[in-house]
């Protein structure tokens, strides 16, 4: 990945995780960049359960990327193990890089590397540039998901 380390994100990579979640039309709806509070307390959950993975992706000492890998293990398929990759977000400056290809292998590499037989993600709707992306890496949009706000 030359430049590219993607590594646990920590406490200081917090403000730029939620600038990237907050910087588009859905995530403007729904972050709050200027109170970082709730976001501090959820790292700190993500990094005490050993089946949560929060990374970022960091280039010239910058975060340029973030997802969440979260390991499921099921009794369904044969009691196989699946991931689950989440909150995908790739800097502003890094779109058409390559770098979320880059990034979406990794998960996939970490994901086999931890048993996995299945590799699963959800994608808002709305977001058609994505899901081609995502095709181009052969995902198949083989779901219908649902989402009940609590």
């Amino acid at each position: 990945m030359g430049d590219l380390e993607i590594r646990a994100a920590v406490t200081d990579d917090v403000p730029a995780i939620v600038s990237m979640l907050a910087d588009d039309r859905l995530g403007a709806q729904r972050e709050s960049p200027d109170d970082l509070t709730p976001y501090l307390a959820a790292l700190e959950r993500l990094t005490a359960d050993p089946n949560q993975q929060l990374v970022v992706a960091v280039r010239e000492d910058r975060v340029v990327g973030t997802l969440q890998l979260t390991i499921v293990p099921g009794l369904s398929h044969k009691g196989s193990t699946r991931s689950i990759i989440e909150a995908v977000r790739i800097h502003r400056d890094e779109r058409g890089s390559g770098l979320g290809t880059q990034f979406i292998e990794w998960a996939i590499t970490e994901s086999r590397r931890q048993g996995c037989r299945l590799v699963q993600l959800t994608s808002d709707a709305t977001r058609t540039d994505a899901h081609r992306f995502y095709e181009r890496l052969g995902f198949t949009a083989s779901h219908v998901g649902f989402k009940l706000s609590l």
